[in-house]
């Protein structure tokens, strides 16, 4: 995934921790019967704002299902797992399709950047959620042992919430 500069220290946060990790479970809410369904998905850029973009296809029904989106990412091996809720926007903009485009989506998309179907779905980001508890398995495990015998947790890691994140919505032009 490629990361634009990030605004403030919390989309840095952010995306020092979801860069590494090459897929997003993303839940919408099914139109119809309102169930939720979840699918994995390849986040393909940050932009400066903190919004994610993906690649997707103008058939499929989560277009229709983007007023309340919710990434989760997870690094086992890391420890470390990521909740991002936000609302979806289709983008058709070629040549952002193209500067992003990857031979990764050709099974998906086999006529290239060019394909008629193939649009951007940008994350536009309000929460994010954290827990990160960077050391060692065994770290973890001997933290893990302590919370059991202290009774609260001790040493698990960093955990954080954010809220109101949507810079596209705070940004104003001067007086």
């Amino acid at each position: 995934m490629k990361v634009q500069p990030q605004l403030t220290d919390e989309l840095r946060q952010m995306a020092s921790l979801i860069e590494p990790m090459s897929v997003a479970m993303m839940t919408t809410a099914e139109a119809d019967r309102g169930a939720l369904a979840s699918r994995p998905m390849s986040p393909l850029e940050m932009d400066a704002s903190g919004a994610i973009w993906f690649f997707t296809d103008l058939r499929s029904s989560k277009v229709e299902q983007l007023r309340a989106v919710n990434l989760a990412f997870s690094d086992e091996a890391r420890a470390c797992y990521i909740s991002v809720s936000g609302r979806g926007e289709i983008h058709s903009d070629r040549s952002h399709i193209e500067r992003l485009w990857t031979p990764f989506a050709k099974p998906w998309f086999p006529d290239g950047p060019e394909s008629t179907n193939l649009a951007l779905l940008k994350v536009v980001i309000d929460t994010v959620e954290y827990w990160d508890a960077p050391n060692s398995k065994m770290v973890r495990m001997l933290a893990m042992a302590a919370s059991v015998l202290a009774g609260k947790p001790i040493g698990l890691g960093d955990h954080a919430k954010h809220t109101g994140m949507d810079s596209s919505a705070s940004v104003s032009a001067a007086p």
